[in-house]
């Protein structure tokens, strides 16, 4: 399993004062798929991602990674190991360019920290790296730009691109399409689809249109259980899952 699968959990389970917000969840997210966990609002799906990610600690169940039992493993150890949650982790300096937005993050792997107090010339060679990750995602035109001069859109295109220079081999994706308009929500979909060539993606997604155009496999989540697995077809016919999704606004 550990070679068709690069994540697992076993029974996940978490509790918060008698309420149980995640039960017995029982993950296998196959190497190289886009898996998309959805599911109503209140379902779990973030309490999900937390665990995975050891932002939270599960009550009972056990997570494999590569094979590998990290349950006890601490966020910042996950994210060595390959397994890097956009967004959240990513290092994006409002007020500094893009391409220096990147070149730091291009650092932790190097293992040579945030030398902030080193010469500029000092981090020259990582600029080929970064004017890379920026093309990969769109963004090389404005690499002289400050963050804070960028749409929404790119913004999270920056984002994706600080994460990548983390070289991971799976990316955690929490709700990547939040508040944007119809034109990010097509660019956002194509950049996950380009940079996903030999990763792995879990995302979780309220839009779904972009979890039928993306995802490989969907797991729905329902009062923090599985409701459904599959593919969106096999899944959106589901009559448990219109059930659940019925009344709450998703499209």
């Amino acid at each position: 399993m550990a070679e068709e699968y690069i994540l697992a959990t076993e029974g996940l389970t978490k509790e918060f004062a008698g309420f149980v917000a995640v039960k017995n969840v029982n993950l296998k997210i196959r190497r190289h798929s886009i898996h998309a966990l959805i599911g109503p609002n209140g379902a779990g799906k973030t309490t999900c991602f937390n665990l995975l990610t050891k932002f939270l600690i599960p009550s009972r169940g056990r997570i494999t990674y590569n094979g590998r039992d990290i349950t006890g493993h601490n966020p910042a150890a996950i994210a060595r190991s390959g397994m890097v949650r956009s967004f959240q982790i990513s290092a994006v300096f409002p007020h500094l360019s893009l391409l220096e937005n990147v070149r730091i993050a291009l650092q932790r792997p190097l293992g040579t920290s945030f030398h902030f107090w080193r010469s500029e010339n000092s981090l020259n060679d990582l600029n080929a790296r970064a004017e890379e990750l920026l093309q990969d995602v769109g963004l090389i035109e404005y690499r002289k730009h400050t963050a804070v001069e960028l749409p929404y859109g790119r913004k999270r295109a920056l984002e994706i691109a600080t994460t990548l220079a983390l070289e991971p081999e799976m990316m955690l994706l929490d709700e990547p399409m939040a508040g944007m308009g119809h034109e990010d929500i097509e660019k956002i979909s194509d950049l996950i689809k380009r940079v996903s060539a030999n990763r792995t993606v879990l995302m979780v997604e309220h839009n779904l249109s972009v979890v039928a155009k993306l995802s490989d496999t969907i797991t729905v989540l329902r009062r923090g259980e599985v409701l459904a697995e599959g593919n969106y077809e096999t899944v959106s016919r589901n009559p448990e899952v219109i059930e659940a999704y019925m009344g709450t606004g998703h499209a």
